[in-house]
């Protein structure tokens, strides 16, 4: 049933939970200067008289800079964790990006003690809707999350450009990620700009990563593009044995990386599983055999470029 209540008695405690839109609140506060707040704010009211907001924080702001002193609100259960779940279900047609309901679901779990697999049944999803939003929000730090929630850094340049950094590759490390939206974010950057910039970040050497930290986000842009333009247009020239050389070069330069950095990260593996043992002895020795003249090889190839 909806009711009135008074803005200042609203608890916003969910307010870094909700993505923030500057271009949406402008266009929100418009329209409730000129037509009032046609959908009301969501959230519950407890039985101890607490009024916890859950949907409607743009409403509510623009509400708080135009003075007005009450707002239209529902709520949508009996306790938090129940209005919680209901608000959740609700997301499709509310639209909650997935950071947003991954801060919902691991509020869930954490503060209010559901497993996964009773959130998943009270949300009507399946376990691995809900592992995948835990998995999001876990495997990104309160630096990133607070980024992306406050409208600085895109939401699908994480998910679809630097998550896969971390989670397929194994070439950055949480530092480096949050180095790299702090640089970038904030910035009105498209997100094919992102891409081209986090791939030089992460793979381009610290020559790009110095003009990047010094704020020379602008020329980074531009010579990336144009180093793009000229591949592009050098690549329909290529013969097939060059471009097949391009590509396993590129891979080789991945796998290097990601050796390197499991390797190291996972420390003495002698007391690995003997299998294991037994079967990276005898790669390892294999590339041990040819390294140096893989190395010479490249060396040479490298230098007659260079000196052409």
């Amino acid at each position: 049933m909806k009711t009135e209540v008074e803005v200042n008695r609203l608890d916003r405690k969910h307010e870094g939970h909700r993505q923030k839109s500057e271009s949406r609140e402008k266009q929100l506060l418009v329209s409730i200067m000129n037509q009032g707040i046609d959908e009301p704010l969501a959230g519950v009211i407890t039985s101890s008289g607490e009024i916890i907001l859950l949907d409607g924080f743009k409403r509510l702001r623009s509400a708080i800079k135009i003075g007005m002193n009450t707002v239209p609100f529902v709520s949508l259960g009996d306790d938090e964790a129940t209005a919680i779940v209901q608000m959740l279900r609700l997301s499709n047609a509310k639209a909650l990006t997935m950071l947003e309901q991954a801060a919902f679901v691991e509020e869930l779990k954490r503060i209010h003690g559901f497993s996964v697999a009773e959130i998943a049944h009270r949300l009507q999803k399946s376990k691995a809707w809900v592992l995948v939003r835990l998995q999001t929000l876990s495997s990104m730090s309160d630096k990133t999350a607070s980024a992306i929630l406050s409208g600085e850094f895109p939401l699908y340049s994480y998910l679809y450009t630097l998550h896969p950094f971390r989670r397929l590759t194994g070439a950055a490390s949480q530092k480096e990620i949050d180095e790299f939206v702090s640089l970038s974010g904030g910035r009105g950057l498209s997100t094919r700009d992102i891409e081209l910039l986090s791939d030089a970040y992460f793979r381009g050497g610290e020559a790009m990563r110095a003009q990047m930290r010094n704020g020379d986000l602008g020329w980074c842009l531009q010579e990336l593009k144009e180093r793009n333009r000229i591949r592009n247009e050098g690549s329909a020239e290529l013969s097939e044995v060059e471009k097949k050389i391009l590509r396993d070069l590129e891979i080789t330069q991945g796998c290097m990386g990601r050796i390197s950095l499991k390797l190291t990260s996972q420390g003495d593996l002698g007391g690995g599983q003997p299998a294991f043992r037994v079967q990276a002895e005898v790669l390892i020795d294999g590339v041990l055999s040819r390294i140096d003249k893989f190395s010479q090889v490249l060396r040479g190839f490298y230098d007659r470029f260079r000196q052409a």
